[in-house]
């Protein structure tokens, strides 16, 4: 991912701001989880033939990366439904080849989330709609990625987007252009809207737009994308200070996080993704989740589990 990536990080602040004061409440009111909370962890895309061998056993074909991604992960930021939305067998056999607990996560088509009018005529959502439904009890949180030139003057034409998406498939919000981060009267309509429709929102951290980092809840399911450096030390101490905000929101009623680990060219991807998951082990006893084994048991994966 190329947004907000810096070519010298070394003046970086990258510590957490803290979290939204609206976050204790919606907490609170959330109704009772049905049981401990869920930790996604997954990357960006399984068509990395640079994994054979290490994350993938040796000798895997590509036609199998799917099948051997979902016994890895249990989740994946599906970016190739952004480019063009899959027909029902596509949709079917993703379905078919991954593991009973994985979850698909697909990105909005940019024919809608970057029209003029986000879709709302010619039956794209619908169509979209249609075909994610094929993954059936795998459609994890889809979520739709706002260019950095949708400013908040669009409200009104988000609204309309979101009174026409289907309630039944969950959807989160990335927003990008700065006026959203500022402490003014859109922003809080905007949280306050998104509570009233159920939409999730999306938390970025990346080094150079370090304003995207809202900490702002609206739903019992948070979306963190996690930009590394190339397994930078910063990485690393980044990861830790998310695993202990992530036990205070799971402690406080939070039910799902949706975890993606990006690195450059993803080639690192999963050794991060299995440094956040050894992290989690530890910090949140409980959660259910599961995560990469690489090197020489690559392939292997883990089932889904109680800590």
């Amino acid at each position: 991912m190329e947004f907000g990536k810096l070519p010298d990080i070394s003046g970086v602040d990258f510590s957490l701001p803290s979290d939204n004061p609206a976050n204790a409440r919606l907490l609170r009111e959330l109704p009772p989880a049905s049981g401990p909370g869920r930790l996604y962890i997954g990357c960006t895309g399984w068509s990395m033939k640079e994994w054979v061998g290490r994350v993938y056993p040796a000798g895997t074909k590509s036609k199998d990366y799917l099948r051997h991604y979902s016994r890895q992960f249990n989740t994946i930021e599906l970016n190739t439904t952004h480019y063009r939305i899959p027909d029902a067998a596509m949709a079917a056999r993703w379905r078919e080849e991954s593991e009973p607990d994985f979850r698909f996560c697909p990105k909005l088509p940019q024919t809608i989330s970057h029209s003029r009018n986000l879709g709302l005529e010619g039956g794209l959502i619908d169509q979209f709609c249609s075909a994610i439904g094929g993954l059936e009890e795998k459609l994890g949180c889809c979520f739709m990625q706002l260019p950095p030139h949708f400013a908040p003057n669009r409200l009104p034409e988000l609204e309309k987007f979101f009174r026409i998406f289907p309630r039944h498939i969950p959807l989160a919000l990335e927003l990008r252009h700065k006026s959203w981060f500022e402490p003014n009267y859109s922003q809080e309509a905007l949280f306050e809207m998104l509570e009233h429709y159920r939409i999730s929102t999306v938390i970025t951290d990346v080094a150079g737009r370090r304003d995207i980092l809202h900490m702002r809840l609206t739903t019992g399911t948070a979306m963190l994308r996690f930009v590394g450096n190339g397994l930078h030390p910063t990485d690393y101490s980044r990861a830790d200070a998310w695993i202990g905000r992530m036990k205070q929101w799971f402690a406080a009623g939070l039910q799902e996080v949706y975890l993606f680990a990006h690195e450059p060219d993803n080639l690192l991807a999963p050794e991060l993704a299995a440094y956040f998951l050894e992290k989690a082990r530890e910090a949140l006893p409980g959660i259910r989740s599961r995560g990469p084994r690489l090197g020489p048991d690559a392939g292997q994966g883990q089932q889904m589990k109680l800590f």
